[in-house]
Formats: structure tokens, C-alpha cells, sequence
């Protein structure tokens, strides 16, 4: 991968986290894999807004059951402003075809990172 992918992974990640240096505790090549190619690349496309790709990682993540990746997520959704209901109700209509258990937990994901007000 090129260095301008590298430098747009790494703006990004600082975009959406405010520890972007937690990805150098990753094996190197991963990392360079997740900067350059996840976050420089797949994630850099025109044909979704920045927000739409990460409320669709948001809903795979939720589908997967993917809590600790949720919690990154989430937090990252938050950071580009979509609204904590909006995060709710992708959960709660991914629970119909995900599964009940599976919106349970990013029910609790979210609420670590981004506690509700009801």
C-alpha cells in the first residue's frame, strides 16, 4: 500500500477515536492492514458518506455480536454525530433479524460508551 493511504488511515482513525495510537499495540503487518488498507482504503470510498459506513459497520457489528468492536464503533459513530437514537433503532431492528441476544448486547455495548437518558 502507498504512504497516502497510510497518512488517510491514520487521519481517519484519529477522526474517529481519540486514541488513535491504540492500533500500535497490533503485530505490525496487521496494523499496516487496518491503517492502509481498512481505514485508508475500504473505508475512503465515495459511494457512502462517512457516517453511512459507520452505521453499517455498527449494524454488521451488532448482527456478529461483536461487543468489543461495538464499543469502538459506537463511540466512533458518536464522534461523526449520529444521534444515539438512531444507533438504538438499527439495534432494535437488527434484533428481529439477528437475533434478541445479540441486540441485547450491543444494547449494553452502547450504553457503556454512550449512557442513555431513559
Amino acid at each position: 500500500m502507498s504512504e497516502e493511504q497510510a497518512a488517510k488511515g491514520r487521519a481517519l482513525l484519529a477522526q474517529l477515536t481519540n486514541t488513535p495510537e491504540a492500533i500500535d499495540r497490533f503485530p505490525k503487518r496487521f496494523r499496516d492492514y487496518t491503517i492502509e488498507h481498512l481505514f485508508g482504503d475500504v473505508w475512503q470510498g465515495d459511494a457512502l458518506a462517512l457516517p453511512e459506513r459507520s452505521l453499517v459497520t455498527c449494524t454488521i457489528l451488532t448482527a456478529l455480536a461483536r461487543e468489543p468492536e461495538q464499543r469502538f464503533h459506537f463511540a466512533a459513530a458518536r464522534r461523526l454525530g449520529i444521534p444515539r437514537d438512531k444507533l438504538v433503532e438499527m439495534i432494535t431492528h437488527a434484533a428481529h433479524y439477528a437475533g434478541w441476544p445479540n441486540a441485547v448486547g450491543a444494547l449494553r455495548s452502547l450504553e457503556e460508551v454512550w449512557p442513555g437518558t431513559e
